[in-house]
C-alpha cells in the first residue's frame, strides 16, 4: 500500500491521518480519521498511529508535508518503510527545527547558490536515515522564502518523491 503527499499520512488502507480533520475536505464512508489533537500526548499519538497502520497492513509510509516528528514506536515497528521528503539538500538545514519555510529562509540567509531537496528513510535522528535521492536546485538573486520553495517543489521534490516511491515498490531500492 503507497500513499504520497501533503499531510496524508495512510490513504490507501483508509486511514487518513492530518493535523485537523478540518483540513480534509471529504471523508469517505468507512475511512477513519485518526485526528491528532484528540490524542493527549505525542506517545498516545504514536502508539495509535503505529496500531493502525499496522492492522491496515501498511507497505510504506511517504511523509510529505507531514509536520510532526514521530517516535520509536513508528519507525521501529516499520523499518525502512517510512521515508521523508526534506526540502533542502541533507545534510545541510535539515534536523531539529529546520521544517516548512524556516528550511528556505536558512538557504537564503546563509547565502547558498544551490540548495534542492532530499529523500531519505526515517529513523530515530531527524532527517538522519539513509539517503534514497537527491536533487539540487539553483538559487536565483531575487529569491524570496515563497519563490525558492515552489521551485523547490516543482524542480526537484515532486519529481524525486515519486521516483523514490516507484523504485521502492519495485524492489530497485
Amino acid at each position: 500500500v503507497l500513499f504520497p503527499f501533503a499531510n496524508l499520512l495512510v490513504k490507501a488502507s483508509g486511514i487518513l491521518v492530518r493535523e485537523k480533520v478540518s483540513d480534509i475536505e471529504e471523508v469517505e464512508p468507512g475511512k477513519e480519521v485518526l485526528e491528532r489533537p484528540h490524542l493527549d500526548y505525542r506517545m498516545d499519538y504514536s502508539k495509535a498511529l503505529a496500531d493502525e497502520m499496522t492492522a491496515a497492513g501498511i507497505d510504506l509510509v511517504v511523509l510529505a508535508g507531514f509536520l510532526t516528528i514521530i517516535d520509536e514506536q513508528v519507525y521501529e515497528a516499520f523499518p525502512n518503510r517510512i521515508i521523508n521528503v526534506h526540502p533542502s539538500l541533507i545534510p545541510s538545514f535539515c534536523g531539529k527545527g529546520f521544517y516548512g519555510i524556516r528550511v528556505y529562509e536558512a538557504a537564503l540567509a546563509y547565502g547558498v547558490k544551490v540548495t534542492g531537496a532530499t529523500v531519505h528513510f526515517v529513523n530515530e535522528e531527524v532527517d538522519g536515515g539513509k539517503i534514497i535521492a537527491q536533487k539540487a536546485v539553483e538559487v536565483q538573486p531575487d529569491d524570496t522564502p515563497e519563490t525558492l520553495q515552489k521551485r523547490i517543489m516543482q524542480q526537484a521534490e515532486w519529481i524525486i518523491l515519486p521516483q523514490a516511491i516507484d523504485d521502492i515498490a519495485n524492489n530497485r531500492i
